[in-house]
């Protein structure tokens, strides 16, 4: 298999994406799936690649494997654009909230699917025209 960063020179397509992207696309090929399930390759900045990891124990853990990712993505990408390794906490994400809805209380007349039955069971289990 060869590398992105070769194949993209060999197609003349290296002006379409920058070798930053090639980097940043790498990073689950450079760290692994486990790892790349809980981080995320977020931007580079001065040679520094800014990763976002899930908590202290994730970023604790791959800043002891700097160097060997460091390795990786250079073997990957077969550029030298990234210098260290910055891993920060992210900031959770919350989702959007949705507006509530009142609660109906549960109707067995919901259940019932013709709407003039429905109605009928309605009416009788109020007790009108008994």
């Amino acid at each position: 298999m060869e590398r992105a960063a070769k194949l993209l020179t060999r197609m003349k397509l290296a002006g379409c994406v920058t070798p930053e992207e090639v980097v940043m696309a790498s990073w689950p090929a450079a760290v692994g799936k486990k790892i790349a399930a809980h981080t995320k390759a977020v931007s580079i900045v001065r040679g520094r690649l800014i990763v976002e990891v899930e908590d202290y124990v994730w970023q604790t853990q791959l800043r002891t494997l700097r160097r060997q990712i460091l390795q990786n993505l250079e073997r990957l990408t077969e550029a030298e654009l990234i210098a260290d390794l910055e891993f920060r906490i992210a900031i959770p994400r919350r989702s959007p909230q949705r507006a509530l809805t009142p609660l109906r209380a549960a109707d067995d007349a919901d259940a019932i699917r013709d709407p003039v039955l429905s109605r009928i069971y309605r009416l009788k289990r109020q007790g009108v025209g008994s």
